[in-house]
């Protein structure tokens, strides 16, 4: 990348999450000196601490699709439904949903996708690149590929045709009946009877996002332009003729050149202070990391179960299984039903795959736009950027959308489009 303006302009990146690291990174190596701001103690501890670990560069599939209202009033009445909802006196949520509701049409959803394969692709090739500075076993990456199964045949027969106008130019992408899913993934031979078929992706990987957000933060910390992590909880975006003066934060004001908003779904409330709408909404997620215990089942490849709307993805010694979409505002405990169900899931889905009953239980807020696109680029004030508004990616997007808000902050024409604020 070609360098900033000499001498290196300083960038605040507000934010030490997956994305947060990220965009530290590909700023450093565009030539700025960088300090992250992370209230919390450690690194990566937010949403991208125990998220699903699947990197689904290929297979995207934004919530916002047509269908996807009535499917939602169905789901609700499931005990063990992928969603539950709890309307609030917050108008951010009204509007959110009402915005949400108008991309629930296949248009917008094709066009959602189609920038998101993009942007995945994009993010494929960061992570190549940025493996030659943090070695992939560090964070247990493998490409693992990606099995989504279907149960419904009328659905199954409906993505078949559809999968069809997908770009696939490696030819990673394979059509498989029952039999054809348990001689790629024979963990499933017991859930075989259930399903109508399968989509499997040998282009897609599983790794440990929190191990990833350590050992990327282990390098930040040797690189020459790195002034460090400040532990600080930021407090205000203050506006100074027309500009960001400075961050207010709990351990007094910071100043920079410019600054980049990437601290997940604190992101909405630190834009507010600017007098800007952030259209973000928290999706609580859960997730269970169980242990492999020697003879157990588990799949080697990640398993997606798309009516479930679960997936399970073998990390290391662990069996990740996560998923779930709670709208219940930023309310962060652990729902000890949403756990059972999740477990009750797992165990009728892969038996014997892990020792269930040591399964960890977490859950976590993740910041999703209406359209299922990341909001990445500038803003009204020329010296603040934004990297927020994942969802569920924030891990597989997390590269390539550091690489696209580097090219952008340094006036370079980009490829990719789309994912500005005024979306």
């Amino acid at each position: 990348m070609a360098n900033f303006t000499h001498p290196a302009q300083h960038v605040i990146v507000i934010g030490a999450g997956v994305v947060g690291l990220a965009s530290a990174w590909w700023l450093l190596e565009a030539g700025c000196r960088v300090t992250v701001v992370e209230q919390a103690e450690s690194v990566g501890s937010g949403c991208s601490y125990r998220n699903g670990g699947q990197l689904s560069y290929r297979y995207v599939s934004p919530l916002a699709d047509a269908g996807v209202p009535w499917k939602a009033l169905q789901w609700l009445w499931q005990p063990d439904g992928p969603l539950r909802f709890r309307l609030e006196a917050d108008p951010r949520q009204w509007r959110w949903l009402a915005r949400f509701l108008a991309s629930c049409n296949a248009g917008a959803n094709r066009r959602t996708t189609a920038t998101l394969l993009q942007l995945g692709e994009l993010s494929r090739n960061a992570m190549a690149q940025l493996a030659l500075a943090v070695p992939l076993q560090e964070f247990a990456w493998r490409n693992a590929g990606k099995l989504v199964v279907y149960r419904s045949r009328s659905l199954f027969d409906a993505v078949v045709s559809r999968a069809d106008v997908i770009p696939d130019p490696d030819n990673t992408r394979q059509v498989l009946s029952p039999a054809e899913i348990v001689q790629r993934e024979p963990a499933l031979s017991g859930l075989s009877p259930q399903l109508a078929g399968g989509i499997f992706d040998d282009g897609e990987a599983v790794a440990d996002c929190h191990a990833f957000c350590l050992a990327l933060a282990q390098r930040l910390l040797l690189h020459p332009r790195f002034d460090g992590i400040v532990r600080a909880e930021v407090r205000q975006l203050q506006v100074r003729q027309g500009r960001i003066g400075a961050l207010l934060t709990s351990s007094g004001s910071l100043h920079a050149d410019r600054y980049v908003l990437a601290a997940g779904i604190s992101s909405r409330h630190l834009a507010k202070t600017a007098g800007i709408y952030l259209p973000v909404y928290p999706l609580k997620g859960y997730s269970l990391t169980a242990p492999i215990r020697p003879g157990d089942a588990a799949p080697a490849v990640s398993v997606t179960d798309f009516e479930r709307k679960i997936l399970y993805a073998r990390i290391g010694g662990n069996l990740r299984v996560a998923g779930m979409a709670d709208l219940v505002g930023e309310n962060t405990a652990i729902d000890p039903r949403r756990i059972t169900s999740l477990l009750r899931l797992a165990c009728a889905t892969l038996p014997r795959a892990a020792d269930y009953d040591r399964a960890e239980s977490w859950a976590g807020l993740r910041p999703a736009t209406p359209h299922g696109a990341p909001i990445v680029g500038a803003t009204r004030y020329p010296n603040l950027w934004l990297n927020v508004g994942h969802g569920a990616l924030g891990f597989t997007f997390a590269c390539g959308a550091a690489v696209l808000l580097a090219d952008l902050m340094q006036g370079k024409s980009v490829a990719l489009e789309g994912l500005a604020l005024s979306r």
